[in-house]
């Protein structure tokens, strides 16, 4: 079981609910909990449908039920503008990303490139380009409130057991 399901296992309590990730909503549909993973919420936000996205999953979340996401906060970083961070080392893969942020700083493209060791030395096994919007933790309440949500809470790493701030809101 991964964080996000974990987090929401524990606020609702024991018992099966029904799981389903933010672009897998289907409108009339009522499930108890919404997930968004990593870098859902900025590349939406980038797209301008967060807000309609948001109230979609809103709208299929069983009265109680919630969303949880995870959304890293770049908004301190913007100034600074990092080319990258750490590699994430697993095995035999490395995953990097590679960011280019906009002269403002309050948008970066975002290339997420894997690499797998193999008999021949490292090869590349995929990439993946996407651009996103700096959220700030603010920014993140905010939309999340205007879709309907309440009980909006931001738990950090050490609370949730994910590596980014999780949100957890309430329909």
């Amino acid at each position: 079981m991964d964080a996000l399901t974990s987090v929401a296992g524990a606020v609702l309590g024991p018992g099966p609910h029904e799981v389903v990730d933010l672009l897998d909503v289907v409108p009339g549909s009522s499930v108890d909990v919404v997930r968004a993973c990593d870098d859902l919420l900025p590349r939406l936000a980038h797209e301008d449908t967060l807000e309609s996205t948001l109230f979609r999953a809103f709208s299929a979340l069983r009265p109680g039920g919630l969303l949880v996401a995870a959304v890293p906060e770049l908004d301190r970083l913007g100034a600074l503008r990092p080319a990258a961070p750490p590699p994430r080392v697993s095995g035999d893969r490395v995953t990097v990303q590679l960011w280019d942020w906009a002269p403002d700083g309050q948008s970066y493209g975002l290339e997420v490139v894997s690499l797998v060791r193999g008999s021949d030395g490292w090869s590349v096994s995929g990439a993946v380009a996407t651009r996103h919007r700096v959220l700030s933790a603010a920014t993140v309440s905010a939309a999340l409130q205007a879709a309907g949500f309440s009980a909006v809470q931001r738990l950090a790493p050490a609370e949730s057991g994910h590596p980014l701030p999780v949100w957890v809101a309430v329909a």
